[in-house]
């Protein structure tokens, strides 16, 4: 099969969003301005029930809401270990401190008794990471916020939830923020959404987008480009030609990077922008195609789930069969061997999260406030997890021929 299988190379951008990014490209009107910006506001709006405001990347959406939040320099964040660099570094760009929490093996989610042992004075607001999909306990976050006067921050960077659910996602926090980037649970390439419920906090938001620069052109058609030039190179990657094609448009700076150096060092640039138009005219696209989306990720999550059964395989206690996760975890000794095999195989289960605490793994952890052994089970999830993909570009033929392959080498 010459088409990789994978978690991140261009796995939505499906014939509709390359149609619309190549009409886009050459409608530069439409690139800032439009009124797809404020309709796909008004759907999160009401699918959310909380005023939503649109920003240019999900990082930057959680620095808004941090700085909704009128805190003192130096106060505390609790935020998970098992993260993504960008979650600390907004935190610290917000001049509060991040302060990391273990995870429950099961959930790849925030541990409430440690996120309790770690609540002090200090302690202003605790992000709840709902980790590739699975639900995190946002009842129980809820309440020991509540106890303790804080602020809930739901990261739903991994999931959207539909019609179906999970219910326990994108409800009870003060505020939630969604990133819209290339491999979420839906993609406008770019762009991200900060909601709150709290009339004050949304008010703020509404205000720092209000004053928020656009991007520059250049930078607007890169994200133009990525679902295109993708669409040239996943063909022919088995073959070399696209693996080549796709070091070339890098090196031409053709496609922008997910998260650049500065962030792998621990800095955010601390200017917020807004979404361009063009980003939301591919997000609110595919926001539309939500629950056909998520149906997709369902069935291979329940395949995974039934064949993992079947044969034994290491399941995740928190993960259920209807979930619509953004990858399937299991926990193995022996992960990255097993990638190495599968990728001889042009099965690239490369994501970004193995490797490290703080993802990607090449991200300075102690710049971002983490220290080696804080967090032993989320080192753990780092060094034994290996993810099966759910995205769109994942076929059932493709899934199939993992699992038997993947089967003998989990043995």
């Amino acid at each position: 099969m010459l088409r990789p299988t994978h978690h991140t190379f261009a796995p939505l951008a499906n014939s509709e969003q390359i149609k619309l990014a190549f009409r886009l490209a050459f409608q530069p009107s439409r690139w800032k301005k439009g009124p797809e910006h404020a309709e796909l506001e008004e759907q999160l709006s009401r699918a959310f029930h909380a005023p939503a405001h649109l920003f240019a990347s999900g990082r930057e959406s959680l620095l808004a809401i941090l700085r909704a939040l009128k805190s003192r320099m130096g106060e505390e964040v609790i935020v998970q270990g098992y993260t993504c660099v960008v979650v600390p570094n907004a935190i610290m760009a917000a001049g509060m401190t991040p302060v990391f929490a273990d995870i429950e093996e099961d959930t790849l989610n925030l541990d409430i008794n440690e996120v309790e042992r770690l609540i002090t004075p200090q302690t202003r607001a605790v992000i709840c990471q709902h980790t590739f999909g699975i639900p995190a306990f946002t009842k129980e976050l809820r309440a020991l916020c509540d106890r303790h006067s804080l602020y809930l921050i739901e990261d739903c960077a991994h999931v959207m939830p539909d019609q179906s659910g999970p219910k326990e996602i994108g409800h009870l926090g003060d505020a939630i923020f969604f990133s819209f980037g290339r491999d979420k649970a839906i993609s406008g390439i770019a762009g991200g959404a900060a909601l709150s419920k709290h009339a004050d906090i949304a008010a703020d938001l509404q205000r720092q987008k209000n004053e928020a620069p656009g991007l520059k052109l250049w930078e607007i058609k890169r994200f133009l480009q990525y679902p295109l030039l993708y669409s040239i190179s996943k063909p022919v990657y088995g073959i070399g030609i696209g693996k080549g094609l796709l070091f070339l448009f890098g090196k031409l700076h053709m496609l922008a990077a997910i998260t650049t150096r500065q962030e792998k060092q621990g800095k955010m640039d601390a200017i917020l922008h807004k979404m361009p138009n063009a980003c939301a005219v591919l997000a609110l696209a595919q926001f539309k195609q939500l629950q056909e989306i998520n149906n997709h990720r369902r069935t291979l999550t329940e395949y995974y789930f039934n064949e993992g059964v079947l044969r034994g395989w290491p399941i995740l206690l928190g993960v259920l069969p209807d979930f619509p996760l953004q990858k399937f975890p299991l926990f193995t000794p022996g992960a990255e061997r097993i990638r190495q095999v599968l990728k001889r195989q042009n099965i690239l289960l490369h994501d970004g999260w193995t490797g490290c605490v703080i993802c990607p793994a090449d991200s300075d952890a102690a710049a971002c406030g983490y220290n080696d052994g804080d967090d032993p089970d989320a080192e753990m999830a780092g060094t034994q997890i290996l993810c099966l993909p759910t995205n769109p570009d994942t076929s059932m033929e493709q899934a199939k021929k993992l699992v038997e392959l993947l089967d003998p080498l989990l043995r």
